[in-house]
């Protein structure tokens, strides 16, 4: 089982917006990137915008829980980043997990 760590650093996000391809649906933006890695770094943003940091932390763990869940259908050696849109506020779990996994099938990394 592999694990994915989480990516924290500034110009880590930013090396990924500006070098990675991008693809969104309603509730996500998912930026994808080749690392060069045997795992993969999730990194995850949630505006102010969104809502106060109640509902941005729970957003969070959210997402965070579906990716952690569907993990392994996931190909190896990238950096994702996951950005919440301001619609994605109050939607439950399957929601975001649905969305998710749209977003792994369209760029072509989970199976």
């Amino acid at each position: 089982m592999k694990f994915s760590q989480s990516l924290k650093k500034n110009r880590d996000f930013q090396n990924v917006y500006k070098k990675g391809t991008s693809f969104a649906n309603s509730y996500l933006v998912m930026y994808i990137l080749e690392n060069g890695l045997q795992e993969n770094r999730i990194g995850i943003s949630v505006s102010k915008k969104v809502g106060n940091s109640v509902v941005r932390h729970h957003l969070t763990r959210l997402i965070r829980e579906s990716y952690r869940l569907s993990e392994e259908h996931f190909r190896c050696g990238l950096d994702i980043v996951v950005i919440a849109r301001t619609s994605a506020k109050g939607k439950n779990y399957h929601e975001i997990n649905s969305a998710l996994i749209h977003l792994g099938k369209l760029h072509k990394i989970y199976n």
